[in-house]
């Protein structure tokens, strides 16, 4: 049975879907502070559908345009995490910007921290705001 579109994805699922061997997402997790799957007890990675939109960028922009690993650091650095996801919009169909995020304001708010500090809390304010869009929409009902 297929896991839905916003169903978590363990790291072979993650890889699979990317086209990319597991230890690949591993490396890329210590070279970019920007990728922070989930870990249950035991460290079991899970991805969100926005993990594997980062990544999915982040393969776009390192294998299909030819940028270095400091080169994708840099973009992230300068342009934000939703440029790194953009990078990534329909070179497979598996990676989306959701919509009830806003990206770039949740980097906006946090600019004053420094580098892991920052994007750890615009990754957990971006899934914040996705779980109150979800309640809302449970409510509303």
């Amino acid at each position: 049975m297929a896991k839905g579109p916003n169903a978590f994805r363990t790291i072979s699922e993650a890889a699979e879907e990317l086209g990319v061997p597991q230890h690949v997402l591993r490396f890329w997790e210590t070279k970019f502070s920007f990728i922070r799957p989930m870990k249950r007890a035991g460290g079991r990675r899970f991805y969100r559908p926005q993990d594997v939109a980062v990544l999915n960028g982040v393969r776009t922009l390192l294998h299909s345009e030819g940028l270095t690993i400091k080169g994708v650091q840099k973009l992230h650095r300068d342009q934000g995490l939703a440029q790194v996801i953009a990078a990534g919009l329909g070179s497979n169909g598996s990676a989306s910007l959701d919509p009830d995020i806003d990206y770039e304001s949740s980097k906006a708010r946090t600019q004053r921290l420094g580098g892991e500090a920052r994007d750890r809390l615009a990754f957990a304010l971006d899934d914040l705001t996705a779980i109150k869009s979800r309640l809302d929409g449970l409510l509303a009902r």
